[in-house]
């Protein structure tokens, strides 16, 4: 074979695609940023830091990734995006060089009852697969062993037009998994009759006690009594049994009322639909109330809970079913299927191998399938969101990530960064917000926004590696290398929580006195039973007198006030001011220096602006485009009529003071003719959780999980309660608020209150007055009290995780 000799040449010029290796924001104005400029390097880990309310989410997800995925969503049709959210262009001058963002959030998974930690991860598809080809005996398709799939049979004449006309008897089957007694669900729920209906009275005096349903006009009430079913004026307990029936139980069927036609159906499945079929945490209070007074939830006993009917059941893999699967633990799962041997599917052997050991890896290892994803804490579905990421052939892609290390122990954030550092590794950009030294430490490229927060923020502070962070001088560079000491004195117990027997969920029979008195930190691997020791037993305990179901008893003396990670529900309306109450003295001020009503000062009532009702915006419906937002002209985003504008109060109208920091409204309402002394103790309580720069009027649906946890924790603060009991209150917090963070935990307990934290983070356990360390492993590996005493012993002991790591990080 000839080979052709070619004059050597110099290396040829760089191909014109490979010139994009940037993603280029200029100009970036949304939320708090101020003319942001900022160039992020592709197929590299970048993380932003900077205090809380910097503008790091601004940046990464209110401008980047959402650009990215407003642009996917204009390549698809009218139609299809008459479907998708409505996304509006970001505030901002060039965005260059963008690729394909995905979100990995800490948005809660839907509570849908049939969503499993399975469902959503497609395990249990895989799962389905295999029981199918393997499982003895052989019951049908994947589809037979799915609890969302329903069993069919129907059977009939069809006519069949061939040649001549024929009449064909035909029957359809088709075999599903779902349980048909709960349909799928887990579990049956049994109505208390005497919370629906008052059976002394009749429908005409209002025998329907169900919340909304009125005897005055409303239209549920009417079709009942005015159906002919039933004698509007007869008292319940005079029913016949047939009108009890249609009462209760009746199918859905047609009436015609005062020449309308409606549906009559039975009150218990009306209350089912309208009721039974939403998450109970979104309800209203009352609706909520009702639900837990009314409706008793119990496991099925037909199908023991697994959702799934009996012939999947039947069918096993060397005496495995699949419901069996589904309850393990993933870890012991992972190893039974390494010991399947089956050369017809191993290609399925593999993948679901590859999944499992992820979840394992990611440290999710103690979930099961079966555990509804509903239940997940954020930092727990953010990571199960990751699994579906991690065998994703793609690559050259965006992921974006909101503080993933939240929940996680020092022991599993180096498995987290190690996750993290595999996206990138496969070709992928990877955008980290987050605030532990631990992933920042790992990072290409680090961008840190501040130097303050809310207004004082939105700049960019530093751009570059770590080592120059470090050496930067800014906010994040100066506390990068922080470390809390251990306390040289701690405080004495003043008396006890006793818990005596704890089971819930992986507890074993856990006995433990929880120290009042003192600011206790109750810590432990993700997994290890930390929540089922504090919420499960602890505050339900002292709810209804000591015991919660056979899970143990909690003495609880004084009320126990417990700030959880749960999101604040609200509409864009509710702002801090709304949900601390903040508002009602400010309004009362505003009308007594004026002389006129405190309903004009809000902008859901009588103030509001008649163009956009206090909303502050118009929104436009486009069929199937986008919908848009605009600014309204008649109030120009102040949401207030301008006669109202012209009352004001120390020289401020209503919407300037809502536009407000919390800090300058502090010293607003605190002298002078704005004296308010009710407002000014909210304000400051506010200031004392580290809010001083969120302004009053700021919609709670702008704020980051850590702002509303910390809003949460400043309302209860003017709470009676005398133990507090705070889940992971670091969340969110820069390296820099954390002091401040425990300067309030001793000041609530120097003032004579009980702190309990349950927290991961070293520095709040270095400052702990005593420690309860619970393990030694997650799930079932967990459930105990492996240490009890003071930060120092454990430091001292390294018996545990935590204490190893607690050691290294106060340099023991």
């Amino acid at each position: 074979m000839s080979t052709v000799t070619r004059p050597d040449r110099q290396s040829p010029a760089p191909h014109a695609a490979d010139r994009h290796e940037l993603i280029r924001v200029h100009g970036a104005r949304e939320n708090n940023l101020k003319d942001v400029s900022v160039e992020i390097p592709k197929r590299r880990l970048t993380v932003f830091t900077g205090v809380s309310g910097s503008g790091k989410s601004s940046l990464v997800f209110g401008t980047i990734a959402a650009e990215s995925q407003r642009m996917i969503n204009e390549t698809y049709s009218a139609f299809v995006q008459g479907f998708m959210p409505t996304l509006s262009r970001p505030e901002v001058d060039v965005l260059e060089g963008l690729t394909t963002a995905i979100i990995v959030d800490q948005q809660r998974m839907g509570a849908d009852p049939r969503s499993t930690v399975g469902t959503a991860t497609d395990v249990n598809a895989m799962l389905r697969i295999l029981f199918s080809r393997l499982g003895q005996p052989h019951i049908g398709s994947p589809n037979a062993f799915a609890f969302n799939v329903p069993s069919v049979r129907a059977s009939g004449a069809i006519t069949v037009e061939r040649g001549g006309r024929k009449t064909e008897k035909q029957t359809f089957h088709r075999t599903g998994g779902m349980c048909p007694r709960c349909e799928g669900r887990g579990t049956v729920s049994d109505i208390d009759l005497a919370q629906l209906f008052d059976d002394s009275k009749s429908l005409s005096e209002g025998a329907i006690t169900v919340p909304g349903y009125k005897t005055d006009g409303h239209w549920t009430v009417r079709v009942f009594a005015e159906s002919g079913f039933l004698d509007p004026d007869k008292p319940i307990r005079d029913y016949t049994a047939t009108e009890l029936r249609d009462f209760l139980h009746r199918e859905p069927t047609k009436v015609k009322i005062n020449g309308i036609n409606l549906t009559y159906e039975g009150l218990i499945p009306k209350v089912q639909k309208s009721f039974l079929s939403k998450d109970r945490e979104a309800m209203q209070p009352h609706i909520r109330a009702f639900v837990d007074r009314a409706v008793t939830f119990t496991a099925c006993p037909e199908c023991e809970g697994t959702r799934l009917a009996a012939a999947a059941r039947s069918s096993r893999i060397g005496g495995i079913n699949i419901a069996d699967a589904c309850s393990m633990q993933i870890s012991d799962l992972a190893t039974w299927i390494r010991g399947l041997d089956e050369p017809s599917v191993a290609p399925l052997l593999g993948t679901l191998r590859e999944t499992l050991d992820s979840f394992v890896e990611i440290g999710l290892g103690y979930l099961s399938l079966e555990r509804p994803a509903g239940t997940l804490s954020g930092g727990e579905a953010q990571r199960v969101k990751m699994i579906r990421h991690l065998g994703s052939s793609l690559t050259d892609t965006t992921y974006v990530f909101d503080e993933p290390t939240t929940g996680l122990h020092p022991h599993d954030i180096q498995r987290m960064n190690n996750l993290l550092l595999q996206l990138r590794d496969k070709g992928n950009t990877v955008l980290v917000v987050e605030h532990k030294p631990e992933t920042i430490a790992i990072a290409d490229h680090v961008v840190d926004l501040g130097p303050g927060a809310g207004t004082a923020g939105g700049s960019v502070c530093f751009e570059g590696d770590v080592e120059g962070l470090r050496a930067a001088g800014t906010l994040t560079g100066r506390h990068f290398d922080d470390r809390a000491v251990l306390k040289e004195t701690v405080r004495k117990p003043t008396g006890a929580l006793e818990i005596r027997g704890a089971t819930a969920n992986n507890l074993r029979d856990v006995d433990v006195d929880i120290p009042l008195g003192v600011l206790a930190v109750v810590t432990g691997v993700a997994g290890s039973g930390k929540s089922s020791l504090v919420h499960g037993t602890l505050v339900k305990g002292s709810g209804d007198g000591g015991t919660e179901g056979g899970n143990g008893t909690g003495a609880a003396g004084t009320g126990i006030v417990s700030i959880g990670q749960g999101a604040i529900r609200g509409s864009r309306r509710s702002n801090p001011a709304t949900y601390t109450g903040l508002l009602d003295p400010i309004r009362k001020a505003f009308a007594k220096a004026n002389g006129v009503k405190p309903a004009l000062f809000s902008a859901n009532s009588e103030g509001a602006c008649p163009q956009c009702n206090g909303a502050g915006v118009l929104f436009t419906d486009l069929a199937m485009m986008a919908g848009v937002s605009t600014v309204c002209e008649e109030c120009e985003g102040k949401r207030f009529q301008a006669a109202v504008l012209e009352h004001r109060l120390g020289g401020r109208d209503i919407s300037e003071v809502l536009a407000m920091p919390v800090t300058v409204a502090e010293e607003f309402f605190g002298a002078g003719e704005a004296r308010t002394p009710a407002a000014h103790a909210i304000l400051g309580r506010l200031v004392d959780v580290g809010l001083g720069y969120l302004s009053l009027g700021q919609p709670l649906t702008t704020l980051s999980g850590g702002e509303r946890q910390r809003l949460k924790l400043a309302t209860h603060m003017a709470e009676k309660g005398g133990v507090y009991l705070l889940d992971e209150p670091t969340t969110g917090l820069h390296l820099a608020d954390v002091e401040h963070l425990l300067g309030l935990l001793d000041r609530l307990v120097d003032s004579g209150k009980s702190v309990i934290v349950v927290e991961h983070h070293q520095a709040v356990m270095a400052h702990a007055d005593w420690i309860i360390d619970l393990g030694p492993g997650a799930g079932h590996d967990g459930g105990r009290i492996v240490f009890e005493g003071t930060p120092a012993d454990l430091v001292a002991d390294r018996s545990t995780l935590t204490g190893e790591h607690l050691a290294a990080y106060v340099g023991a």
